[in-house]
């Protein structure tokens, strides 16, 4: 052990690094083994506690950061305007307070065709589109100036196919480089980009193909070019498939009047003719991204080139010193054909990062983060909540190592609040090193969308990873974010203020008892990033957008008294489950009531969960009467108290699910048996014997919290 009677003839590092080394190889023990580290402890060399102690102390007080500087004031994020709508806007552009929208960084850098070019020039010819050929393979890297080539061939093989420019053109494929180059392509001819995705369904993508008058899919593989053909229209003439396609399929496609082409083979097409490139302007469609939908057909939302650019720009704005950067690597895995992974991708390309691609199978996204080591990484809940529930059942099977982890989140906690982003302080090293490995070590910016992400998890997220950890909340029709947390706000379950290229007011909801001038109430948007309708649907634009601009979202939202929005409800009863999959509960309650043991439903669900659950009052006749078929004695309340009946009533249920067409996420998980009716007079039904929701779910939220328990 060192004397510290010498204390003057070492230097701040020296003692820093004997420190660090001292520490390191004591308390390494604790994740080696627990039970023979307190043996050791507990013998000849006990002693070592205490120093072990008054050396961590020492360390800290030595090597402790210095705190950042929130860029806004905490109590004060985002200024009111003047008038009586109370519209806040953002404080991250000056102009702001003057009505004024954040449209772009750079006047020449107003579309995707020319951020993509200035991130190229910034890069200096830097790796952009990495990719493994197999699980047990390094990345292997395409530069900038390949991508921009090759990209501008398949556009131009796509011309030479009989495309005209600013057509509708398809794609159906996960995240892999042929995606960024398909997409660079229509840029380079000024097409319009539409993704296709499973969850839309042959119905859906059959409408959507049709609605376009769509000629030309790209397909990944061949299963996806046969659900295409199913029912594929008229306009249809070619399909170019990634991966190879069987000779079947291209009989069968042949049959039908259509070409399938290989991506090769369009390349080199359009590296032979050459065509010339029609670049778009800002204000020419980017984008048609239809939403999956709840009711009826898909919804397809008009975006500009300007739009993104918007909303791209804002975002970085909003990051401060955080903000994407040259050299920045990006893992993609959330789909490409929603708009906030294509916003997030965009704005890497914008300043001239990378883009690495996963494996295509998400269980081995693990293992894909590990090798790729991003530097920037987009999340979901469903994915943060997964390796929250994973440590604390690790945790779980050890008192002491969970003793420990807690004293590591308070101090990590307590650091954070103080403005201290690190992952190089003691318990970063002690506790958390192998959270930072399974993230690649290298992450220093993670943003968080598509669904409310629960604040205890957030919170241990920022702790565990030691990085900026932003949450954001946005929508399809406005391009991504429309608020975004900032640099210093260590407070969660909230969505931070405005992002600067909208504004946003609250609108009165008087059926659900939100008033904006109680700072509630649905959350309305106006700026640069909003859509600029529904492809061919008229009439839902106009019930979407008002006559002011306002794009009115269903949500509801309140202003916390600093300034921030946190979404609170949803208007029309539709909501997200936590891994982004949107949920009717009228569409569900509409399929279960034709079940003859269920005389009301109520189902529910919460977007911080991933499931639904129900309230069933049964019907009182049928269900005596199955009781007294099965000799089950008792009254209504007894039996519904019965596991034997609710589980009778369950499946039932399940059965009308399945006939009914639902979904897997749109079944109920379990269901509360509840004796009496919901009525006008105990205030559960409306005067038209319609549900009160929000008051059905405070009435019953004892059951409901008590079935999501069990289902955890």
């Amino acid at each position: 052990m060192v004397s510290f009677k010498n204390w003057n003839m070492w230097s701040g590092k020296s003692i820093i690094a004997y420190l660090n080394h001292f520490i390191m190889k004591h308390l390494s023990y604790l994740f080696e083994g627990m039970d023979s580290y307190l043996y050791y402890l507990g013998g000849t060399y006990g002693a070592i506690t205490l120093t072990s102690i008054a050396a961590a102390t020492t360390y800290y007080y030595l090597s402790r950061p210095t705190p950042e500087c929130p860029l806004v004031p905490l109590n004060n994020q985002s200024p009111i305007l003047d008038g009586p709508d109370q519209i806040h806007v953002s404080k991250f552009y000056k102009d702001s307070k003057n009505g004024k929208f954040v449209s772009y960084i750079s006047e020449s850098v107003r579309t995707l065709y020319h951020t993509f070019r200035e991130g190229a020039y910034i890069s200096n010819n830097s790796p952009c589109l990495g990719w493994r050929e197999s699980l047990h393979s390094q990345y292997q890297w395409m530069n900038y100036d390949e991508t921009l080539l090759r990209a501008k061939n398949f556009g131009s093989g796509m011309m030479s196919l009989g495309i005209q420019a600013k057509a509708l053109v398809g794609i159906y494929s996960c995240n892999r480089p042929e995606w960024i180059l398909y997409e660079q392509g229509c840029y380079c001819y000024s097409l319009v980009v539409v993704p296709l995705y499973d969850t839309l369904g042959p119905e859906a993508c059959a409408f959507i193909m049709m609605q376009t008058e769509m000629s030309l899919v790209v397909v990944e593989d061949d299963s996806k070019a046969n659900l295409l053909l199913e029912k594929a229209p008229k306009s249809l003439k070619v399909l170019i498939g990634i991966k190879d396609i069987k000779r079947s399929t291209i009989e069968r496609a042949a049959q039908r009047g259509i070409q399938i082409y290989t991506f090769e083979e369009v390349e080199k097409l359009g590296s032979k003719i050459n065509h010339p490139e029609q670049p778009p302007t800002h204000e020419d469609l980017c984008t048609v991204c239809y939403t999956s939908g709840t009711t009826g057909n898909p919804k397809g939302v008009m975006l500009t080139h300007s739009n993104v650019v918007a909303g791209v720009s804002a975002v970085i704005l909003q990051l401060g010193e955080h903000k994407i950067r040259t050299g920045d690597v990006m893992i993609s895995f959330l789909p490409l054909a929603h708009m906030f992974e294509r916003c997030c991708e965009n704005g890497i390309f914008y300043v001239g990062g990378s883009v690495g691609f996963y494996s295509g199978d998400i269980r081995e996204l693990t293992n894909d983060i590990k090798m790729l080591k991003p530097t920037v990484m987009p999340a979901v809940p469903r994915l943060l909540n997964r390796v929250y529930d994973k440590i604390q059942s690790e945790l779980a099977a050890s008192s002491f190592k969970r003793t420990l982890f807690q004293m590591a989140l308070n101090s990590k906690e307590s650091e954070i609040k103080r403005g201290i982003v690190r992952k190089n302080g003691f318990w970063d090293k002690m506790v958390f090193k192998k959270v930072h490995e399974s993230f690649g070590g290298n992450l220093r910016l993670m943003v968080v969308g598509s669904a409310p992400l629960a604040g205890n998890v957030m919170t241990f997220m920022r702790c565990a990873l030691g990085c900026l950890v932003v949450e954001g909340y946005g929508q399809t029709e406005c391009t991504g974010a429309i608020t975004l947390t900032v640099q210093g706000d260590f407070v969660p379950d909230h969505v931070g203020p405005p992002v600067s290229c909208n504004a946003i007011k609250l609108v009165d909801v008087p059926e659900m008892e939100y008033y904006a001038n109680q700072n509630e109430g649905e959350v309305c948007v106006r700026g640069a990033n909003v859509f600029h309708g529904y492809y061919k649907d008229s009439e839902k634009t106009a019930d979407a957008i008002d006559t002011e601009g306002w794009h009115h979202t269903g949500d509801v939202g309140r202003w916390l008294h600093n300034g921030t929005l946190k979404i609170i409800d949803r208007r029309k009863h539709i909501f997200k489950l936590s891994q982004g999959e949107y949920i009717v509960p009228e569409k569900i309650e509409n399929i279960y009531i034709t079940s003859k043991y269920v005389n009301q439903v109520f189902v529910y669900g919460e977007s911080l969960k991933s499931c639904i659950v129900a309230i069933v009052v049964p019907d009182v006749d049928v269900l005596k009467q199955w009781a007294n078929e099965n000799n089950i004695p008792g009254t209504l309340s007894v039996l519904c108290n019965s596991l034997t009946v609710k589980e009778l009533v369950f499946k039932d249920m399940q059965s009308w699910g399945r006939k009914g067409g639902l979904k897997s996420f749109e079944q109920v998980k379990d269901v509360y048996l509840h004796p009496d009716p919901f009525s006008i007079q105990n205030g559960l039904l409306t005067p038209t014997f319609k549900s009160k929701r929000p008051q059905l779910r405070n009435y019953f939220k004892p059951q409901l919290d008590d079935m999501y328990k069990h289902l955890s």
